[in-house]
């Protein structure tokens, strides 16, 4: 999660150097869930924009002010409950802003917040290796609650690959996507392969749940999800706030484990329950499989409910959602990526993931369903980067020149040292100081004359 982050922030704005810049394949960075800046915006009052994911003060009451949302199954959007209010994604420094420091202000800067940096280390490390920004450098970040397959992302990122085609001579773009951006990309590749073969010229994906998260998917719908711990916990969304969300994300529902994976052990969900029979107590550990879950996710969150404005609105589980994130699995699943494209796979290993979870216990079992929503779950676990099983990540459909497991956890990835000289090895380039200093130092010698 973001306790994972591992960071070296470095101030300032490096751009590579023109000439350089101009040899490059241009590389286009796309983030996954949670990794984009939001925006929130007065329809009524120009102007009144401000950051409402990531921040640091203020977090709880402005989360829940704006980014509170509801599905419309019409449109398959999640929307905000205000319907003057609207969400967006800064475009600022082409695309890099918002997938660099989720939260830019003085403040984490300043106290070195690591927890807040993203792809902020990649994108220096990428910059040091001859990358312009806007020339052959962009990011993607998007709205990601909504689902991988709506049509303004996937738009969106159409519209940032033929940017970042054009502005580099028409030179193919090398994608690095992260977490959930991996399946963003899959549907992009399923839906317009035509698109994809034109456009990309390699594919590296970093943490993708390719057959989902289910431990941390699961509970994230009953208990909702805690990016930190401890003290900065304070200065961030709450557990309870970020649950009221994820019911109504899309984007949740399409990282629930995949029922028609060959799981090594199918992923379950256990409670200990007590029941009731002629006046007799008795306490039982019920399981539920993936198929079986959906009936205890109708039942524990059946009174789940907020208040906005005044008024009480039910957040049940959403089986429209549901119907719909099937219908993306199909589209997933239907994925097959162009002749000639290669695709490198790198996840996480090493790191306790949730698994299977469970709730209540045996001496303090759960009588209502209902009150799952309100316990402190307990899991078992496998081996992943903390969030996605490697099990997981390593199930991609297609065919990897390299799939590589590398100990750090889920988003520390992104600024793990290991992954950056893969990523160098992939795309064929080094940092600018590695060559200098080894034209400096080294000197060719014929082999065959040394041996003698």
């Amino acid at each position: 999660m973001l306790k994972d982050w591992v960071s070296c922030p470095c101030w300032g704005d490096h751009d590579g150097d023109d000439g350089e810049a101009a040899d490059r394949e241009p590389v286009l960075l796309v983030s996954g869930i949670g990794g984009s800046i939001l925006h929130s915006r007065k329809k009524k009052k120009p102007g009144s924009e401000i950051r409402v994911w990531v921040r640091i003060f203020l977090a709880n009451l402005a989360f829940k002010q704006n980014l509170w949302s509801l599905y419309n199954p019409k449109t398959g959007y999640t929307e905000p409950l205000d319907d003057d209010i609207e969400i967006l994604v800064p475009d600022d420094d082409f695309g890099l802003y918002a997938i660099d420091i989720l939260d830019p202000s003085w403040f984490v800067k300043l106290f070195n917040l690591v927890d807040l940096y993203h792809f902020h280390d990649m994108i220096e490390m990428l910059v040091g290796c001859g990358y312009k920004k806007g020339a052959t450098l962009f990011g993607y970040g998007y709205d990601f609650r909504q689902s991988n397959r709506i049509d303004t992302l996937i738009d969106g990122l159409k519209k940032k690959l033929e940017t970042a085609y054009k502005v580099s001579g028409q030179r193919k773009v090398n994608i690095i996507s992260h977490s959930m951006g991996g399946l963003l990309m899959s549907c992009f590749l399923s839906l317009h392969p035509e698109l994809f073969s034109k456009y990309v010229n390699k594919w590296i994906t970093i943490a993708t749940p390719f057959q989902g998260a289910p431990g941390c998917i699961n509970d994230a719908l009953l208990t909702g999800l805690q990016f930190v711990e401890g003290l900065q916990s304070y200065f961030f969304v709450s557990r309870w706030t970020m649950h009221q969300l994820l019911v109504e994300c899309p984007s949740i529902y399409e990282m629930m484990g995949n029922p028609d994976f060959k799981w090594r052990n199918q992923p379950k969900i256990q409670v200990w329950r007590k029941k009731m029979q002629n006046d007799d107590a008795s306490v039982e550990l019920e399981s539920f499989g993936p198929a079986e879950s959906i009936d205890l996710f109708n039942e524990a969150l059946k009174d789940n409910e907020l208040s906005y404005g005044g008024n009480k609105i039910a957040l049940p589980f959403n089986l429209s959602i549901l119907k719909w994130a099937v219908g993306t699995r199909e589209i997933l699943d239907k994925a097959q990526l162009p002749d000639g494209i290669p695709f490198y796979n790198i996840f996480g290993v090493s790191y306790d993931t949730p698994f299977d979870v469970r709730y209540g216990t045996e001496t303090s079992p759960i009588e209502d369903l209902s009150e799952i929503c309100h316990s402190t779950p307990e899991y078992r676990y496998v081996d992943g980067d903390g969030t996605v099983p490697a099990e997981s990540a390593e199930a991609a459909q297609f065919k990897a020149v390299a799939s590589i497991g590398v100990s750090a956890g889920h988003r520390a990835l992104l600024s793990d040292k290991r992954v950056f000289k893969l990523i160098q090895e992939w795309l064929g380039v080094e940092p600018k100081k590695a060559r200098r200093k080894l034209s400096r130092t080294c000197k060719v010698v014929n082999a065959d004359s040394e041996a003698h």
